[in-house]
């Protein structure tokens, strides 16, 4: 019977959306699991091969999981603001809006084609005014939060308050920005502004001083993973560091709960490990040094302060504050260019770049508080201001980085831990040698003189012992338009917060997407843009009077703020009243199964992390961390296509011709090839392009050979295969089978459009399994042992592949039971019923299709997964090879059920054996039960 793929996939596309096959109750007497994707974010492109690869594994999870009958929830929604339809805006004058709704359109009809099981009436879209009015509760929560180091948590800044008017800053244990002291007389006669400005010391959201990437191309702010070898990821364009009032959130005050927590999540190994370096925990010493001829102190934390004795120099990161008052006016040409310099690297660069050693003298020096020696301040990139306090005691023997700076600027290097080594030479860092040349400390281990130093420091007053974290506060404003508004308004210079009555705080409409004449963002060009705190609602900008209408923070949210918390969202899309309602976020508690890629591994994971544990702290939720089991998919590739042209020239070599001369490798769009080949249309490619109209070719053997290579699939480098011809040609249940069967999920692999084929020719084979000819034939004979056996073990199989996430051995357990069915011309309802569900989850299609034919008025979707009979796997008889002096000579049918005696009486009776035997007696039997006879004769 001719299997029409295209037919059946509409057929039940439309089933399942006019039916809401997949949409989620909210009964919580069954026991739920929560799979979830990684949002996606909806470019102009669409989708490509690559992306649905996670979608397939997790949608196969979340089938199977019904089938076993969980209460899944499998929500889909879009992380839809972002700087692609931004940047669309400032070229074209198209409102983001407008180029996120195309998008979002045709990703959903991309997504749609490929059969998943998405609750699509949960879809939530991070742009929305009816999603952001919550990220902007969050904010609020934040911002009247404080951390308490006393109970580990988040409590509402009303109980800071409180605690400062009965007894000031005594006793506070708190994360905070600068360490405040002063009495509650003293907190109750200060103004409203003076606490405003306190209480910003403390809040979990605050706005502070902080050195930032600065893309002026773009004209915002970019995280560290938005930039790449100084450069903007998107667009290429220069960025700088530069000091700017920014928002932030105290995401520091979590590191010691971020690292612990790892340790219950079932994530992959260098995923754990890239968070626990970001966070970067260290312990050591915080020790203030005096500057010689100053009243500045330069303080430092370091983890060896055993080895205090042996530093010689001190080094500042070029943004300290106090580079500007230490440095001598001999010095300060020097210094301030050096300064311009580094504000070109980002800190990512600066922290990578091992191997250059740079810096300026501040012409100042520092005072050794225990050797008395005086030790000159440099400044260095090496040294960053948001790791520690932004200044490092340098000890050139036993630091490699110090070593080479030392080397570099002739400075000395003195040995304080004991080795054979000359550590003029090279740098010795251990810490299971003892402390020489260091006073008191001599002749100690590491740990006896480390914890001797930090009492000695402690008891001069110049320190104390202390950890450290390297992860810094996360910068919460961009200066761009398409992003959600921060809702703060300012008054007397001091930020606060919009009622929750007037959220959502909407963006408003604005002529142009640029930031304005006078520098401010582009939120700076709307025209009703202020609070009017009497009447509580926003109004035009020109009433502006700083009496009852205040100017509204001109900066929006960054990119990782809508996708901190989307999976809480999922749980009740739709309520205005609450984020989500305790009982539904009780209920669906922690995704159970989140796949999505390792890039997020220092961004996306751990915002959200923070911000889960933040509701959890003041008791919004009940789970600890958002995401119990994660999944890094690993990329299809695309196989790109190469054309040679010779230098200076509009000429093009084939291939296998380009050694013999000069040329330049261009990427071409791999449509242009002809059919699978590596062979180029020549006609094509002058098409392509205008440069290339007046093309001319040397070609082999008549034709244009392309190079071809494996990269990321990427628009960029033209070879992007889209899912929807895919879909066209070979079915959506073809393209799942096929991505699944190319190799572990976790690994990359590359694309190849023909291995479609094999696949496609399995689906075949499995429709024609339920047809006689052009007729559905299926009896309800009772199957043969055999027949149950094909089917147990492929039962068995698939349990074990799913729940191992083994999907690629799974598709081909398919095929082989397929085939054995077909061999044995397998027509019985009682294997071909329960075969259809066992395949839904990877072919839901044509499953569907058949369980219709089988009589079903139902969706297979929610059948129970055949469970699995050992005893149908139990073999009745044994075909065991008899060997003689070690040769294999014939084999013997005989009963599973008899002993190795049993065995070896019937093989001797054998006529065969008589035959071999000649009347001898064998020396030696040996009989391996279920396995093989040895006779040794």
């Amino acid at each position: 019977m001719f299997y029409d793929h295209q037919q059946i996939e509409k057929k039940w596309q439309k089933y399942w959306e006019e039916n809401q096959t997949y949409k989620t109750s909210d009964n919580t007497d069954k026991p739920k699991f929560y799979v979830l994707d990684m949002f996606p974010y909806p470019s102009g492109a669409g989708l490509h091969v690559g992306h649905p690869l996670g979608y397939i594994a997790s949608d196969i999870y979340a089938r199977y999981k019904r089938h076993q009958g969980f209460n899944v929830l499998h929500p889909v929604g879009y992380d839809s603001f972002g700087l692609p339809a931004e940047q669309y805006a400032i070229q074209t004058g198209q409102h983001p809006a407008i180029t996120t709704e195309q998008n979002i359109t045709r990703y959903e009809e991309q997504l749609r084609k490929i059969g998943f099981s998405f609750d699509w009436s949960r879809e939530v879209r991070t742009s929305d005014a009816s999603y952001y009015k919550w990220t902007q509760w969050i904010f609020i929560e934040l911002f009247h939060s404080w951390y308490n180091k006393d109970t580990d948590k988040a409590e509402p800044i009303l109980s800071l308050i409180k605690r400062f008017e009965e007894k000031g800053t005594e006793g506070l244990n708190a994360n905070q920005n600068d360490e405040l002291n002063f009495t509650a007389e003293e907190w109750k006669e200060a103004s409203e502004i003076d606490k405003e400005d306190i209480l910003l010391n403390y809040r979990l959201a605050y706005r502070a001083e902080t050195t930032v990437n600065w893309c002026p191309a773009l004209g915002t702010v970019l995280a560290n993973d938005e930039v790449k070898d100084g450069k903007s990821e998107r667009g290429g364009f220069p960025v700088f560091q530069k000091k700017m009032m920014q928002w932030s959130m105290r995401i520091s005050a979590y590191s010691e709960r971020l690292l612990q927590g790892l340790k219950t999540l079932d994530w992959p190994q260098p995923l754990k490990d890239s968070q626990e370096y970001w966070i970067g925990k260290s312990q050591g010493a915080q020790v203030r040094f005096n500057v010689d001829g100053h009243d500045e102190i330069v303080e430092v934390f370091t983890t060896r302060p055993d080895t205090i004795f042996g530093a010689t120099f001190m080094v500042l990161a070029p943004e300290n504050p106090l580079v500007e008052t230490i440095t001598t006016a001999e010095q300060k040409a020097e210094v301030d260019s050096y300064i311009e310099e580094t504000s070109k690297k980002t800190e990512r660069d600066r922290m990578a770049d091992v191997k250059n050693v740079s810096g300026a003298f501040t012409g100042s020096y520092a005072l050794n508080p225990f050797s008395g020696e005086r030790m000159p301040i440099y400044i260095s990139d090496y040294v960053l201001m948001g790791y520690g306090t932004g200044a490092v005691m340098a000890v050139p023997a036993h630091d490699e980085r110090d070593h080479r700076f030392a080397k570099k600027f002739n400075l000395e290097i003195k040995k304080v831990v004991e080795t054979e080594e000359d550590v003029q030479e090279a740098s010795f860092d251990s810490k299971d040698s003892v402390c020489v040349n260091s006073d008191f400390l001599n002749g100690l281990n590491y740990n006896d003189a480390k914890a001797l130093i930090i009492s000695a420091i402690e008891k001069k007053g110049i320190g104390h012992g202390t950890t450290n974290y390297r992860q810094r506060d996360a910068i919460f404003s961009r200066q761009r338009y398409w992003g959600e508004p921060v809702p703060i308004y300012y008054k007397d210079g001091m930020p606060y917060t919009l009622p929750t009555s007037a959220l959502p705080l909407e963006l408003p409409e604005v002529e142009k997407y640029l930031p304005t004449e006078d520098g401010d963002p582009p939120l700076g060009n709307a025209k009703t843009f202020a609070w009017d705190e009497s009447n509580q609602k926003v109004v035009d900008t020109n009433l502006i009077d700083e009496k009852t209408v205040f100017p509204l923070e001109l900066s929006t949210m960054p990119g990782w703020a809508g996708s901190s918390w989307y999976f809480l969202r999922y749980m009740d899309p739709k309520n205005d009243e609450v984020f989500a309602k305790k009982e539904l976020s009780d209920y669906w508690g922690q995704v159970d199964l989140y796949i999505g890629g390792s890039e997020h591994a220092t961004g996306h994971l751990l915002y959200s992390r923070f911000w889960n544990m933040f509701l959890k702290d003041r008791g919004y939720i009940n789970q600890d961390e958002p995401f119990q089991k994660l999944i890094n998919q690993g990329m299809i590739l695309g196989m790109s296509a190469f054309v040679y042209r010779i230098d200076g020239t509009n000429q093009y070599v084939s291939k296998n011709l380009a050694k013999e001369y000069t040329t330049q490798s261009i990427h071409v769009d791999i449509s242009l090839l002809k059919g699978t080949s590596d062979e180029l249309d020549t006609e094509a490619f002058k098409a392509w392009r205008p440069d290339y109209a007046d093309a001319e070719f040397i070609l082999e053997d008549g034709k244009y050979i392309t190079g071809r290579e494996v990269e990321k699939m990427s628009k960029s480098k033209y070879n992007v295969v889209n899912p929807d011809d895919i879909c066209e040609e070979y079915g959506a249940d073809g393209l799942r089978l096929y991505e699944m069967f190319l190799g572990p999920l976790e690994q990359s692999k590359p694309w190849n459009t023909q291995g479609l084929s094999g696949v496609y020719g399995f689906l075949k084979k499995f429709w024609n399994l339920y047809f006689d000819g052009d007729t559905f034939s299926v009896s309800d004979e009772e199957p043969t042992k055999a027949e149950y056996k094909v089917l147990h073990t492929l039962i068995k199989k698939v349990v074990y592949d799913i729940e191992n996430f083994s999907f690629n051995t799974s598709v081909s357990s398919f095929m082989i039971a397929v085939n054995e069915l077909q061999k044995i011309k397998c027509n019985k309802r009682n294997i071909l019923e329960p075969l259809a569900v066992i395949i839904s989850p990877y072919a839901p299609h044509i499953c569907e299709e058949l369980w219709n034919l089988l009589g079903h008025q139902d969706s297979i979707e929610f059948e129970k997964f055949p469970v699995l009979n050992e005893d149908y796997l139990v073999e009745d008889e044994i075909l065991y090879p008899v060997s003689v002096n070690g040769r294999m000579k014939f084999k013997i049918s005989l009963s599973a059920q008899l002993s190795p005696k049993e065995v070896e009486e019937i093989v001797l009776k054998d006529e065969k054996m008589l035959q071999i035997l000649e009347g001898k007696t064998p020396t030696k039997i040996i009989v391996v039960p279920h396995r093989i006879v040895n006779i040794v004769i």
